[in-house]
């Protein structure tokens, strides 16, 4: 089997490019690594010499090229279905691609006014009405999975799967603006940030020193 290159932007500040970083980790997939900051003079031409789409992150399998953290997501546990990256479990596995997709697609609020930043804490910025209904939305998602397809581990659905890595960057975002949460949610963001990868993920990101004047407090 080919080996993996993945081209990701900033730690620091690149939600997307955490997505699939963080399940190859976990997963133990090997991989190359190849990290293009963001927002500089050369950043749009160096991640186009990997893909014309222009955005990070992409995986490159061999001569081929996947964009996008969820259509990595789902190459990769069709490459590797020892791996377990969606639940076992047929009904778990449609809701978590669910939860996946909307995750992929919406939030926008949320997005927008409280970017990813692992440097810093900025407890109480950004709310608003828009953004305090993605919350709660959000975590509202999270207690319905965890009661339903949870009892197997503390990950949305028991074991870790490409659910929770789709969802890693909104718990960095609830650690950094230090979102208030139920006992449910705070036990699932606890483990999360408690995982291997993601601590490392975290230690290189304090590390960086780039930075991106938009999403600084």
């Amino acid at each position: 089997m080919a080996g993996y290159t993945l081209v990701i932007g900033n730690k620091n500040y690149s939600s997307w490019s955490l997505r699939p970083w963080l399940l190859m980790r976990h997963a133990e997939i090997p991989f190359e690594e190849i990290r293009i900051p963001l927002k500089q003079p050369d950043s749009a031409a160096r991640v186009r010499q990997y893909s014309s789409a222009g955005k990070v992150p992409i995986l490159k399998a061999g001569g081929l090229t996947v964009w996008d953290s969820l259509a990595i997501a789902e190459f990769l546990a069709e490459r590797h279905p020892e791996r377990h990256l969606w639940p076992k479990d047929a009904n778990a596995r449609a809701i978590a691609r669910a939860a996946s997709a909307e995750m992929h697609s919406g939030f926008q609020a949320l997005r927008s006014r409280m970017p990813m930043h692992c440097r810093a804490r900025m407890p109480g910025v950004g709310r608003n009405p828009e953004v305090l209904a993605d919350v709660a939305r959000i975590t509202s998602l999270w207690r319905d999975c965890r009661a339903r397809y949870g009892a197997g581990g503390p990950f949305l659905f028991g074991a870790f799967s490409i659910a929770d890595a789709m969802f890693a960057p909104v718990v960095l975002r609830f650690l950094t603006y230090e979102v208030a949460l139920d006992a449910v949610c705070g036990s699932y963001c606890a483990a999360t940030l408690a995982l291997p990868a993601l601590r490392q993920w975290l230690d290189e990101a304090l590390a960086e020193t780039e930075v991106i004047p938009e999403y600084e407090p």
